[in-house]
């Protein structure tokens, strides 16, 4: 089994959150601020070095103004594919 963190699924559900943040012209330092975290915890995250926990991926989603459902039902949808 491949680890998720270099998994398709992965790739298509931080694609989707860096999306979200560039569609609202954010940089990785504004929302790294909106989180009350360091810029390059974002950085990491966006280049796949990182994984999001559960309440992580709620409150990156929750800076962004994006529903984590969408997020999930996206990612579930892949998963169904593959």
């Amino acid at each position: 089994m491949i680890k998720s963190l270099n998994s398709n699924e992965h790739r298509i559900l931080i694609d989707w959150l860096k999306k979200g943040r560039a569609s609202q012209g954010m940089t990785m330092r504004e929302l790294a601020t909106k989180m009350k975290t360091p810029h390059s915890f974002i950085g990491k995250v966006e280049q796949g070095e990182r994984r999001l926990d559960v309440v992580e991926y709620i409150r990156y989603c929750k800076a962004l103004g994006v529903s984590p459902v969408e997020g999930l039902e996206l990612l579930i949808a892949s998963v169904s594919k593959g």
